[in-house]
């Protein structure tokens, strides 16, 4: 780049689908940049020498304070936020989870991130959605595993 400014380069996002039943937990964005007011998955960013798991645990026990487990790998998506206000640049990998104990209940650790979390029925999911989210569902991706 000219003038020794640095090319922006993009970020890594670890997305939880956190399933309980025929549930997603799902929480109202609250961000100055990309998603406010949309419903979406738990996540964030990997840190420097993390693996997927842990990252998908870290990141829901920091925003939820819930334990969980059988994290495995779903898929991975290449996002462009070019028409926000702060355009960004996300490869956000997907993993699912489940509750270690599935009487935990879902707290709201940061508020101003999120406006609280909710259980979701996968065939009856809110509006609006994320438009990440909202395109896997729209192209019928499901996160659920196949029990015979």
């Amino acid at each position: 780049m000219e003038n020794g400014a640095a090319a922006p380069v993009p970020r890594v996002g670890v997305v939880v689908f956190l399933l309980r039943g025929k549930s997603v937990l799902l929480g109202r964005r609250r961000s100055t940049g990309v998603g406010d007011s949309k419903f979406a998955l738990p996540g964030g960013h990997l840190e420097f020498g993390e693996n997927f798991e842990e990252c998908a645990a870290r990141e829901i026990m920091e925003e939820t304070g819930l334990e969980i487990e059988k994290i495995e790998f779903l898929t991975v998506t290449n996002n462009l936020f070019l028409d926000e206000t702060k355009p960004s640049h996300y490869v956000a990998i997907y993993v699912r989870a489940f509750l270690k104990d599935p009487n935990q209940l879902p707290q709201n650790l940061e508020p101003t991130k999120c406006d609280g979390w909710g259980w979701y029925e996968w065939d009856n999911l809110p509006k609006p959605l994320f438009w990440p989210l909202q395109k896997m569902v729209k192209e019928g991706f499901n996160p659920f595993p196949n029990i015979a």
